[in-house]
C-alpha cells in the first residue's frame, strides 16, 4: 500500500513522526505507518510490511523500527505536536500515567520477564511472562465522547535481575517504575510549562509513594491519586509562633485515622461532578492533612459507595472536590487506551526480538491510537460509522476506536480509487489496484 495516497493532514503527521531520524530511515516511516493502518489478522511486523507492501526491504525496514525504538523519546514529541490540538479549551493539563504488562513467547524476548498479572482472569493466573510498559497519556476532554487519552510514550520496564541477560552494548540502566514515572514528566515538561497554568498527573495507588510524589511536586506537577485505607496521615501544622526558633513546622502532631472518619456519620456533604460523561451526586467527606510521603499538606476526599468508602487525594491543597473525583474517573480512559491498542492494533503480537525493536513497536502501536482519534476528534459519529446496514445495533452509541480506524481505512482506499478512475482509464493501473485491494480483504 503506497504511502502516497494518504490524506494531506495524515501525511505531514506520518512524515512528522519521521523526521527525527536519519533520512533514509525517515522516508521509511510513513510506509511503515501505513502499513500498520492497513494490517489484518494477527498483527506481527511481518503482516505490517505485507500491508505496506515492503518485500526485498524488509532488513532496512527492521532497522527502522529498530531506530524508533532508540529514539522514541525524540520521535513522542512528535505525537505531543498531533495530540495538542485537542487540549488547547482549557489551561489545565491533565495527565494519566499507568503501567501495562504485554504477554510474550520464548526466552529470546529481549527484556521480557516474569512480572504480576494484573487481570488474572478465570485461571487466576498470578504472573505473566512479556514486558511491563509504562505509559504516558494526555486526558483530553471530548463534547460528546468523553475523555479520551492519547499516549505520548511508553517506557519499558526491566527488572534488575533480568539486566545481566541484556547484552552489555545496550548499557540499559535499572530503574523502577516510579523513577520512569517521573522521568517521562520531566520529559514533557519544557514543552508545556509554557502553555498552560496547571500541569496534573492523575496516577494509579501504585504510584502514591514518595519517590515520585515529591519528585513530581518539585516539577511542578500536582498529583492526584488513591490513598491506602491505612494511610498514615497528620493533622495541619500549627502557624509558628514568633518567640519559636528554627522553621515552621510541616507535619502536624495528631495522626489521623481515615478508617474513623469514614464510620462517622456526621460531616458527609453531597456534591455533584461528571463521571463516564454523566452527571452524579457522591456522598463525600474533604478535609486537609499532611502526609509524609507527599512531603507535606494534601487534599484528601473520602467517597462513600453503596457497600464501601474509597480515599483520594490531591498534593494541591486547593485542588476542588470536583476535580479529584472527575480525575478518578477520567484515568480510566487510560485503562480503555491499553484496551484498544492491543485488541485494535495487536500491541502484543509483533514478533520481534531486540530490545529496541520491541520499544519502538509498541511506541508506535500507541501513537497510531493516538492519530487516529485526533484525526476522528472533529468529525460526527455518522460520518464515522454507518450502522444502516446494521439494524440490530443502537444506533446512538458512540463510535469505538475500531470504527474510527476502519472509517480512515476507507478514507485512504476511497482516495486511492478516486484517483485510478480519474482522467484515462488505464486498465494496467486499475488491475493492479484491485489485487492490491484483494490482497488486504483475504
Amino acid at each position: 500500500m503506497s504511502s502516497s495516497h494518504l490524506p494531506a493532514w495524515l501525511s505531514s503527521v506520518f512524515a512528522r513522526f519521521g523526521s527525527w531520524l536519519d533520512c533514509r530511515s525517515a522516508a521509511r516511516v510513513p510506509v511503515l505507518l501505513t502499513g500498520m493502518l492497513f494490517a489484518s489478522g494477527r498483527r506481527t511486523v511481518t503482516s505490517w510490511f505485507r500491508a505496506a507492501q515492503i518485500t526485498d526491504e524488509f532488513r532496512p525496514a527492521y532497522h527502522t523500527l529498530y531506530a524508533l525504538g532508540r529514539r522514541s523519546q525524540e520521535v513522542g514529541l512528535a505525537a505531543w505536536q498531533t495530540v495538542k490540538p485537542c487540549l488547547t479549551g482549557s489551561r489545565r493539563l491533565r495527565l494519566a500515567i499507568d503501567d501495562s504488562p504485554t504477554k510474550r513467547y520464548g526466552p529470546c524476548i529481549e527484556g521480557a520477564g516474569i512480572h504480576h498479572n494484573p487481570t488474572p482472569g478465570p485461571a487466576g493466573e498470578k504472573y505473566l511472562y512479556g514486558h511491563v510498559w509504562v505509559s504516558l497519556a494526555a486526558l483530553a476532554e471530548h463534547p460528546t465522547r468523553g475523555t479520551i487519552a492519547l499516549p505520548l510514550l511508553a517506557n519499558l520496564y526491566v527488572r534488575e535481575k533480568d539486566l545481566p541477560k541484556l547484552p552489555p552494548w545496550y548499557g540499559w540502566q535499572f530503574q523502577t517504575k516510579l523513577a520512569m514515572a517521573v522521568e517521562q514528566l520531566r520529559w514533557l515538561k519544557p514543552w508545556v510549562q509554557q502553555q498552560f497554568d496547571e500541569l496534573i498527573a492523575i496516577v494509579d495507588g501504585a504510584y502514591a509513594k514518595r519517590p515520585f510524589l515529591v519528585p513530581a511536586k518539585r516539577e511542578g506537577y500536582q498529583v492526584q491519586s488513591r490513598l491506602r485505607k491505612d494511610a498514615a496521615l497528620w493533622s495541619v501544622a500549627k502557624p509558628k509562633k514568633r518567640s519559636q526558633r528554627g522553621p515552621a513546622p510541616t507535619y502536624g502532631k495528631e495522626r489521623l485515622s481515615l478508617a474513623k472518619r469514614a464510620g462517622q456519620q456526621r460531616g458527609w456533604e453531597q456534591v455533584q461532578c461528571e463521571q463516564y460523561g454523566e452527571k452524579v451526586t457522591k456522598t463525600i467527606k474533604t478535609f486537609l492533612a499532611t502526609y509524609h510521603p507527599a512531603g507535606g499538606l494534601i487534599r484528601v476526599v473520602i467517597v462513600k459507595e453503596e457497600d464501601d468508602w474509597l480515599p483520594l487525594f490531591s498534593t494541591n491543597p486547593a485542588a476542588t472536590v470536583e476535580q479529584i473525583l472527575e480525575g478518578a474517573a477520567d484515568r480510566n480512559g487510560h485503562e480503555q487506551t491499553f484496551k484498544d491498542v492491543k485488541e485494535v492494533w495487536g500491541a502484543q503480537e509483533q514478533q520481534v526480538r531486540n530490545l529496541y525493536a520491541n520499544v519502538g513497536a509498541f511506541n508506535l502501536n500507541c501513537w497510531m491510537y493516538s492519530i487516529v482519534e485526533v484525526w476522528a476528534w472533529d468529525k460526527p459519529d455518522q460520518e464515522v460509522v454507518d450502522r444502516s446496514r446494521c439494524p440490530w445495533d443502537d444506533p446512538t452509541r458512540r463510535a469505538s476506536h475500531a470504527d474510527k480506524r476502519k472509517a480512515l481505512q476507507h478514507l485512504v482506499l476511497r482516495q486511492e480509487i478516486d484517483e485510478a478512475l480519474s482522467g484515462t482509464p488505464n486498465p494496467q493501473r486499475i488491475r493492479e489496484l484491485a489485487e492490491r485491494l484483494l490482497a488486504l480483504a483475504a
